[in-house]
């Protein structure tokens, strides 16, 4: 029963989190999201980081089986390999490899703490499963595919061969969430009266911890499938309340150190692209049809409700869900060295609409919060700049305005090129105090391949 009940419930977890990753349905699941360890760790969800943390430690690592995108990924294609491997296919015990376990733990921690977000994107389990569903269904570019395709390669061979091997050695969030469930008061026990030896139990465990000829289960690594005791067939395998046998008989290859350490984390490894500009044919005769292509900014945009660069970047795992979810294609993955895969703002294709909150409402790591539609209209991410070396209107050939015409804020005028001359052309000017940042403007700007117009981010988002 506790088998079947598991399962029901990873199905709906999994189908609900690829459906949001895919870009839908954000509206209904988008709080499943927010349930993701390490995101919450980032946003310093209290609530969901002591939930979590409480139901390992009272009934294990049901976590790692139910609410983890990656490792219910991986319990299929280890379904598809028992059934295509037939009755030779069987799994046995082997002894936790403590030390690429917990090295791996400690680099991730250290890059939290030293800001190598790259590392820190690769190695989390929901951020990398995110870009392999993205890059499955709408790939951006070639890099963050390249890098969703080796991960998955990587995680597919590892589940095929090693059953749940990636979640005990290389997954950061297992490890951590595994130091807890060693003391978890809900756990497989074998009775030893009743135990045959017949390893029925040991060859069915993919997460390789049941030790049949000491009669022990090593908790740190059991993921909480129930696959032991539904192959148990002489019922000497129970899951039950076992805190009295833990108290008087603690696991003892637990590294102190460990223990001990705080853990904070998310990441998702998911890599970047330099897109390929989309055609848009809004030149209304007055300049050629080209590509357009996004201008190389001296700051960078982040979204609203980022507050600026350093909350943005602090806390994005890449998990590329906004980028899934942008109505508008404006959030798109970085190439830049220092935040790889994570999202950053291009106009190029789209503008960032005063009542669009989506991002926002979907964020789990914390590097966007929630902001109203109304609190978004204050917030200003950047000021437009005009370059009137590529301004149409410039020439004095054309009367185009098609940037003071369509902002929204009102914060571009037209004046005349030559102050008090009538008979000069009209050019953009910016009000600074106005433009909040959208990139209508310079989206909607007909000069090819660039914009004339453009925004700059600002370092420390201004709400007024």
């Amino acid at each position: 029963m506790a088998k079947k009940i598991r399962l029901a419930a990873a199905t709906v977890f999994f189908i609900c989190i690829t459906l949001l990753l895919v870009g839908i349905a954000e509206q209904w699941f988008g709080w499943m999201a927010k349930l993701q360890f390490l995101p919450a760790c980032l946003a310093l969800n209290v609530a969901v980081i002591v939930g979590i943390l409480l139901l390992t430690l009272v009934v294990g690592r049901i976590y790692c089986s139910v609410i983890c995108p990656m490792g219910v990924f991986q319990d299929i294609i280890i379904w598809v390999r028992r059934k295509t491997g037939g009755k030779k296919f069987k799994y046995s015990y082997k002894k936790e490899n403590k030390l690429v376990r917990y090295a791996i733990w400690l680099i991730f921690i250290a890059c939290i703490i030293a800001g190598l977000q790259v590392i820190v994107a690769l190695l989390a389990p929901y951020s990398a499963y995110g870009r392999i569903v993205n890059s499955i269904v709408a790939p951006h570019g070639w890099l963050v595919p390249v890098i969703a395709a080796l991960t998955l390669v990587f995680v597919v061979w590892l589940a095929w061969s090693s059953g749940r091997e990636y979640c005990n050695t290389i997954c950061p969030v297992g490890t951590t969430l595994g130091l807890v469930s060693r003391f978890a008061l809900f756990r497989p026990v074998i009775d030893k009266s009743m135990c045959v030896d017949c390893h029925a139990c040991e060859r069915a465990c993919k997460s390789h911890c049941i030790d049949v000829e000491n009669r022990k289960v090593d908790t740190s690594r059991c993921v909480d499938c129930f696959d032991c005791i539904d192959h148990c067939k002489l019922g000497a395998l129970k899951y039950r309340f076992a805190y009295g046998e833990v108290a008087r008989k603690p696991m003892h290859n637990a590294p102190d150190a460990g223990r001990r350490a705080f853990i904070a984390g998310s990441v998702l490894a998911a890599s970047s692209l330099t897109l390929g500009a989309q055609e848009r044919k809004l030149d209304g005769g007055l300049a050629a049809v080209l590509d357009k292509k996004a201008p190389k900014r001296e700051q960078r945009i982040t979204p609203p409700g980022s507050d600026g660069e350093r909350n943005f970047y602090d806390h994005c795992t890449a998990c590329q869900l906004c980028i899934a979810n942008c109505p508008n294609e404006v959030l798109r993955p970085s190439t830049d060295l220092g935040h790889m895969m994570q999202p950053k703002m291009d106009f190029d294709r789209g503008f960032c609409r005063p009542e669009c909150t989506t991002c926002s409402e979907l964020c789990p790591a914390g590097a966007i919060k929630p902001i109203s539609v109304e609190q978004k209209t204050f917030i200003h991410i950047g000021r437009a700049v005009v370059d009137l070396d590529l301004c149409l209107a410039n020439s004095g050939d054309v009367s185009c305005g098609s940037c003071a015409a369509h902002c929204p804020m009102g914060a571009i005028s037209m004046v005349r090129k030559i102050k008090g001359d009538v008979s000069s052309a009209l050019i953009p000017t910016v009000i600074e105090d106005r433009c909040i940042g959208c990139g209508k403007c310079e989206f909607l700007c007909p000069s090819r391949p660039f914009s004339a117009i453009h925004v700059e981010g600002l370092k420390k988002h201004i709400n007024e």
